[in-house]
């Protein structure tokens, strides 16, 4: 299938990103300057861009897809459940059967003890939750004050007001 044929040229859409588009961690000047790459299509472990060049994604993605594009069964499994139930939040005292299906397998293949899950929708939301709960707990066991984080020098921990501060 050739999704290229059915877009407008690289310069038109490199145009319209630079006119409507903010890229995270960019010099918006120099980019738009140069223009940006446009990626259209993927499969398995690689893409591909605008001006045909099949490209190996060796950061899957940014890491979020590590089981490579275009997988038929997962597909097929998301279908089934957007049919059924597409999203629902777990706060207020609610869950539905995939959360619940998935907390238990993830507990399961845990080590012992670990057997609570909490989903986060990014990783950046997760780094900023753990320190919440974190913090909480040592409040909660008379150690307000216990706010230190150990982390690795230029470590990457997403881009919320928490995660950068980590590897500073």
């Amino acid at each position: 299938m050739d999704y290229i044929a059915n877009l407008p040229p690289t310069h038109v859409l490199q145009e319209k990103d630079a006119a409507h588009h903010l890229h995270p961690f960019t010099d918006t000047k120099s980019l738009n300057a140069k223009g940006t790459r446009v990626i259209t299509r993927a499969e398995g472990v690689y893409l591909w861009d605008s001006e045909g060049h099949k490209i190996l994604d060796g950061m899957a993605g940014l890491w979020c897809v590590n089981v490579g594009y275009g997988r038929t069964e997962i597909i097929e499994a998301v279908h089934r459940q957007m049919q059924q139930l597409p999203y629902y939040n777990t706060f207020f005292q609610t869950s539905h059967p995939p959360a619940i299906a998935l907390a238990g397998k993830i507990a399961q293949l845990a080590p012992d003890q670990l057997d609570h899950v909490f989903f986060a929708g990014s990783g950046s939301e997760a780094n900023d939750t753990v320190v919440r709960m974190v913090r909480h707990y040592w409040a909660s066991e008379g150690k307000p004050t216990k706010k230190t984080i150990i982390s690795r020098h230029n470590a990457y921990h997403g881009s919320t007001m928490q995660g950068p501060v980590w590897a500073a």
